[in-house]
């Protein structure tokens, strides 16, 4: 298998956060690539986040493309890094629409609450990163499981609550450092993925905003079947048992075969898989 095979398998068995992590790598190389024809001016005028009203009124999507660009490799690494351990959390609890739903709406609402206190503060601006995202998903996590235990290299045991609790008193004392707008971003994230988990207690999912609107885009886009139903008699009923049983049998098999593989996975890493199983596998998710 090729180096871009090995990729395609790790996509294809990743949870959403993984592959947001993916999406956001690729982007930042094609931001570098841009950069090299002299074009970062252009993206960051159409896809980071203004400061000013009027230019978000005049390029809406910008409250969330901000979120899907970074200032640097060391801005995506760190962003990076906390995304995948807040994600890995976060999925303990919920599903994975609820990860998107929350990672959307928590962007867009940083973004809103960043542009309208730049707006009275009377500097002008423009933010990108992640960040505010990723807030919302580690203090929902935090929020609905303050008190879980996480092993720390060379410091131990710790509750989830006195990390997340570290990382927001470091954006607090950095308020007012040059990326101000940075931290406010950030400090909303954090308040909207309390006010998620706190809604979500009360029986209403704000996520589902964002995965409805989502199938019903997903729907809009199907080809509307026009055939009319015709029902046809055939007398073959021997032959369709024989093809159903033959087909459950393949199935079961080469579901066996994949349960097996996912368990060495889980138990040694995907680097155990020998080139046949990791064959196998990338062949049984492009079927």
């Amino acid at each position: 298998m090729t180096i871009i095979d090995d990729l395609k398998a790790h996509y294809k068995m990743s949870n959403c956060a993984q592959k947001m992590i993916f999406l956001n790598i690729a982007l930042f190389i094609i931001t570098l690539l841009l950069d090299q024809f002299s074009l970062t001016v252009f993206y960051q005028n159409w896809f980071a986040l203004s400061s000013s009203p009027q230019v978000v009124f005049s390029r809406p999507w910008t409250l969330l493309t901000y979120a899907f660009l970074h200032d640097g490799i060391m801005h995506l690494f760190f962003n990076m890094l906390l995304l995948q351990f807040s994600g890995q959390l976060f999925l303990t609890y919920f599903s994975e629409k609820q990860w998107l739903g929350l990672y959307v709406l928590s962007a867009i609402f940083s973004g809103i609450l960043f542009s309208f206190i730049f707006y009275f503060s009377g500097y002008t601006t423009s933010i990108v990163g992640a960040s505010a995202a990723i807030m919302a998903i580690l203090v929902a996590s935090t929020t609905f499981n303050p008190y879980r235990n996480i092993q720390l290299l060379l410091i131990g045991n710790v509750r989830l609550w006195h990390i997340t609790f570290v990382i927001i008193i470091i954006d607090v004392l950095q308020f007012k450092t040059d990326n101000t707008g940075g931290h406010i971003a950030h400090l909303a994230g954090a308040i909207f993925g309390f006010i998620y988990v706190f809604a979500l207690k009360k029986g209403l999912d704000f996520s589902k905003i964002v995965t409805s609107l989502i199938a019903f885009v997903t729907n809009g886009m199907q080809p509307s079947n026009t055939t009319p139903f015709k029902k046809v008699h055939r007398n073959y009923n021997n032959t369709i048992k024989s093809n159903v049983q033959s087909k459950i049998v393949t199935k079961n098999k080469k579901q066996q075969q994949i349960d097996e593989i996912l368990d060495k996975i889980s138990k040694s890493g995907y680097d155990s898989l020998s080139d046949n199983e990791k064959d196998f596998l990338f062949k049984a998710g492009r079927d």
